[in-house]
């Protein structure tokens, strides 16, 4: 599709960090913008940011892992615009209690069912509308924990987060004859209010050092310019000044 044709995009997780960032992104460059997550206040603030500068976005409340919830809004979504070219699944969360010593099933469950389930049902809400266009993409936000095991994130992070490359790269071995393609996005530390959760906060200091919000919002972006010929498979990307390789007290909590 060109510039001046319709896009539409549903974005998940749209209220805040990265979510929030590919949203504003995406309407800086003609995309159709409908963003979702929890709490309507920030939604309805992220829209207010992306009008004022021109674009054109709405709101849609969401908990992603309410399936029956997910088909709703995927279907108003059709039935507003006529169509989803795009999803962004950027929904996700952790839990304080993260280690094998104090981890908890209820913090267990509650990642599943928003880290894996949410991509799983959002994925599955939006494959009629695609496939009937012959056209569709899929951008999936994981975790450069979704690629390398660490002590820090926990085990029920890095296992959904792993969990989500591998339902990124199934989905392209069945849908690439219907015309669909899916990235899984793999990010480093980036500075977002998820880190507030973490048993360890890093400093300002360390966060400036970080990839910023903004710096994902543009990678979203560039996938989603990309011709329809073009599959990018998968995106592993990290801050130059990564803590996985330079050893901190911090990353060792």
């Amino acid at each position: 599709m060109t510039k001046s044709e319709k896009r539409v995009a549903w974005v998940t997780g749209g209220g805040s960090g990265i979510g929030e960032a590919g949203a504003e992104a995406l309407a800086a460059e003609g995309w159709t913008v409908v963003v979702s997550g929890r709490r309507k206040d920030t939604l309805d603030t992220v829209v207010s940011n992306i009008t004022k500068a021109g674009g054109l976005a709405a709101a849609i409340p969401l908990d992603v892992s309410d399936a029956a919830d997910v088909e709703t809004v995927a279907g108003e979504i059709v039935a507003r615009h006529g169509r989803i070219d795009l999803l962004v699944n950027s929904a996700g969360i952790n839990v304080a209690k993260r280690r094998w010593d104090d981890m908890e099933l209820d913090g267990w469950n509650k990642l599943v069912e928003i880290n894996l389930n949410g991509v799983l049902y959002c994925m599955r809400a939006v494959l009629p509308a695609m496939r009937r266009q012959k056209d569709g993409i899929i951008i999936n936000v994981s975790s450069w924990a979704g690629r390398h095991v660490s002590k820090m994130p926990g085990p029920a992070y890095t296992t959904t987060k792993h969990a989500v490359l591998a339902l990124t790269h199934s989905f392209n071995m069945d849908e690439c004859v219907n015309g669909l393609r899916a990235c899984c996005l793999m990010p480093g530390e980036v500075a977002t209010p998820i880190l507030k959760l973490r048993p360890v906060v890093p400093s300002e200091e360390e966060q400036a050092k970080m990839l910023q919000s903004e710096d994902l919002g543009r990678t979203i972006a560039f996938i989603a310019s990309l011709p329809p010929r073009v599959c990018v498979n998968e995106i592993l990307i990290s801050p130059t000044w990564n803590r996985g390789f330079i050893q901190t007290p911090a990353n060792r909590d």
